[in-house]
């Protein structure tokens, strides 16, 4: 029998019924109420399997959160992945995203790509049901199948000499955000290999779409169409890098324009491999609010869409506005060791 799987589901209809049987066919699982968090779920593979409906609300959701993120060891050393199930076209990434941060920060861990998602019509599953020659439904069901198997198979690397790559696109002299990054660097032990990328430097062009043919050509030179610095020098680095740690100041509760056309750009790197072998870690600065919006895009875009591992609480979120000012943040060194003492728990072998 395959190892047991924690399930905690709430909403959903008759949908998210067939699709937990037909991925839990052939699997032991214990099926859980949320509430069983507040003993704690400590080492299990959980999958979370919520319904929303079609205003993307449910009062169990909304105490599903309150719990999580009051209870920040509930999760501690579990792995998870996520199914959404909604009755609209919207709402469905949004809940994930929530949930996905509240869960990080009680101490669970996500491998790369840890969400399906079904929108009312399914129609988010057309192009992966066209390529696998499958109906919608089918399609949906299969990928929860293979999350399930994921989650429960999910083996955590550590590394000799972790290689520690560290992007931003801030002014290195005034950034709050590039000063705790590179204290944070300072304080990982000598055997860890670190490096530091500027998108700051040269010209950083958004992605234009090219089709996955034209993508895969261009990438299979190691090169892409747009050319510049991210194939040239930001691409092999994420490539030969086993943790990536993204600098993160908060412009208008959103990354800055340079990091999300890295983002739009690493396409470019996923259509030769999978990112599924590296972490995520992030320092995300706000001036007046909003970190945990910032921190929600950033799980979203590298975890839920480019397949990065999520270590358990990934991100390290400050309020500082003025340049300099986060040095005078009390307890600020105390936060910086402890988070990379953290990085060093999750990487070294």
């Amino acid at each position: 029998m395959s190892e047991s799987l924690c399930v905690i589901r709430l909403g959903g209809g008759e949908r998210l019924d067939w699709a937990l049987q037909a991925a839990l066919a052939d699997r032991e699982a214990e099926f859980l109420p949320y509430t069983a968090l507040e003993s704690g779920l400590r080492g299990r593979s959980v999958l979370f399997a919520i319904g929303t409906d079609a205003w993307g609300v449910c009062p169990e959701f909304l105490s599903l959160l309150r719990l999580l993120r009051s209870r920040q060891d509930c999760l501690e050393g579990c792995t998870a992945g996520i199914v959404v199930d909604g009755e609209s076209e919207l709402y469905t990434k949004e809940a994930a995203q929530e949930l996905a941060l509240a869960a990080n920060m009680a101490g669970c861990m996500f491998p790369g790509k840890p969400l399906v998602e079904g929108t009312g019509s399914l129609y988010n599953q057309h192009i992966l049901a066209r390529r696998m020659g499958l109906g919608w439904e089918e399609t949906y069901f299969t990928r929860i199948q293979g999350l399930v198997d994921r989650i429960c198979a999910h083996h955590a690397p550590r590394f000799a000499r972790p290689r520690v790559l560290m992007i931003h696109a801030s002014d290195k002299r005034l950034s709050n955000t590039v000063w705790l990054g590179r204290e944070l660097l300072s304080r990982l032990p000598g055997e860890f290999e670190t490096r530091e990328i500027s998108l700051q430097n040269g010209t950083i062009e958004d992605c234009r779409g090219c089709s996955y043919a034209a993508c895969l050509h261009f990438a299979q030179s190691n090169t892409c169409f747009y050319g510049g610095a991210i194939p040239r020098e930001v691409l092999p680095a994420i490539r030969e890098s086993d943790a990536l740690l993204f600098l993160c100041p908060n412009y208008n509760d959103a990354v800055s324009a340079n990091l999300m056309a890295l983002f739009n750009r690493m396409t470019n790197l996923l259509v030769q491999q999978e990112l599924l072998d590296k972490y995520l870690f992030g320092v995300v600065v706000s001036g007046y609010s909003g970190s945990d919006l910032v921190a929600r895009q950033l799980l979203g875009t590298l975890c839920f869409n480019k397949t990065v591992m999520l270590p358990p609480r990934f991100c390290m979120m400050e309020t500082a506005h003025d340049p300099g000012s986060a040095q005078q943040l009390p307890g600020i060194g105390e936060r910086l060791d402890a988070f990379a003492g953290h990085m060093v728990q999750v990487l070294r072998a």
